[in-house]
């Protein structure tokens, strides 16, 4: 299929909308109620810092809602004043954010259902809308819904548009596109749709795999094993990996795609040489700006003498985890929470440790004074972090009267 001409061709549809449709003061009223706050921009203007009794937060410089994210809720919330009696629907979660979720499911806004691990589309009939969220949907999707005649309205955040035409690049000079990300998420799944030749690698231990098969052979079948659900349909590592080009998740940690497009670099340079390096590599910047900023802004803070790290965002959040990540590099006690209301009566907290189930943590708030930093993924609005930093202040003056 070529991708390129189809979305070409599906931008110059009538159906087909990128753009919001003129309603922004109708929705400027209600962002600013459900999602803005004036505590956090208070303590913004105070050097990121807020003291009440016992209890310090430290903010980090940059978190919460990023350009993309708030670009694509705006565009939802125009979608339904734009169409305010025709059938909407959504391919997947606007955002990883479950009160940003609920707010459009309370507008009537409905949410593909999920089968068996496969989107049932039959509940959407012609002349229905339907959003792409943020992450974007893949070509396939889109095909399917323009053949239903549906009105199409693209949320996706540019940064990931970014990245489609970089493997678009890829496929255009025959290179299998490296994709450092997580397989089933949305947006790779998204981004690989786009690829002829595509191998998605999760960490730089995969990395590290994929480059000594290149350098040094290797079991065949072990490689098609550890990767069965990782890559293109009739992809062959011993034939498919001469010319690759690296792409990622933009929400993948930004050190590590970078750490991965520099050991790929120097793979095919030691297989086939310095002077023949653009036969067989390319790398684009596909690392999103914002991604970026707030895990530079939580590599900053957790240098701070912290008691203890508040992370807040959508537990299916690749950004947010990843700033979890940062604090338990550095060993510092650590949280990640979706909303306010985790945050239980009797110094207890429901938290989500990486990598497992909620737990509920007892005695979570030390005694005495404490400085407790505070982020938030790219999909969390101010409001939810105001509710629980207004949580952690009633608990510590409650333990105190």
């Amino acid at each position: 299929m070529d991708t390129k001409a189809f979305k070409r061709s599906l931008q110059q549809s009538e159906n087909y909308h990128r753009k919001g449709f003129g309603h922004e003061a109708e929705v400027a009223g209600v962002m600013q109620t459900a999602y803005q706050s004036s505590l956090i921009q208070e303590i913004r203007d105070n050097n990121s810092r807020l003291e009440r009794g016992a209890v310090t937060i430290r903010l980090a410089e940059a978190f919460g809602f990023c350009w993309g994210v708030e670009r694509a809720v705006a565009i939802a919330y125009e979608t339904r004043q734009h169409f305010p009696s025709e059938r909407i629907w959504i391919t997947n979660e606007i955002i990883h954010n479950p009160s940003v979720n609920q707010h459009l499911r309370d507008m009537e806004v409905g949410f593909i259902p999920v089968e068996k691990g496969q989107k049932d589309f039959s509940v959407v009939d012609s002349g229905d809308v339907v959003i792409l969220p943020a992450f974007g949907a893949s070509v396939q999707e889109m095909q399917l819904l323009n053949d239903k005649g549906c009105k199409i309205v693209d949320t996706t955040c540019p940064w990931v548009s970014k990245v489609w035409n970089t493997v678009e690049k890829h496929k255009k000079r025959d290179y299998t596109s490296i994709i450092h990300g997580q397989y089933k998420h949305e947006e790779t799944v998204a981004t690989s749709s786009f690829a002829d030749k595509y191998l998605v690698v999760l960490n730089l231990q995969e990395a590290e795999y994929v480059s000594n098969y290149i350098l040094h052979g290797g079991d065949r079948d072990e490689f098609i094993a550890k990767f069965s659900k990782a890559y293109s349909a009739g992809f062959d590592p011993d034939l498919d990996l001469e010319r690759v080009g690296i792409a990622n998740q933009t929400t993948m940690l930004k050190t590590e795609t970078e750490k991965i497009g520099k050991l790929f670099e120097k793979t095919m340079m030691r297989k086939f040489g310095p002077e023949n390096l653009n036969e067989h590599f390319q790398s684009f910047n596909t690392i999103c700006d914002a991604t970026q900023e707030r895990q530079d802004a939580m590599l900053s803070l957790v240098e701070e003498k912290l008691d203890l790290m508040l992370v807040i965002g959508g537990f299916n959040s690749s950004n947010t985890t990843h700033l979890q990540e940062i604090a338990i590099d550095k060993t510092i006690p650590s949280y990640h929470i979706d909303c306010a209301e985790r945050i239980l009566p009797g110094n207890r907290i429901e938290h989500k440790p990486l990598g497992a189930d909620l737990v509920v943590t007892e005695g979570w708030l030390p005694d005495g004074k404490i400085v407790v930093g505070v982020t938030s993924g790219a999909s969390t609005p101010d409001k939810v972090v105001e509710d629980t930093i207004d949580r952690i202040l009633a608990m510590k003056a409650a333990a105190v009267a």
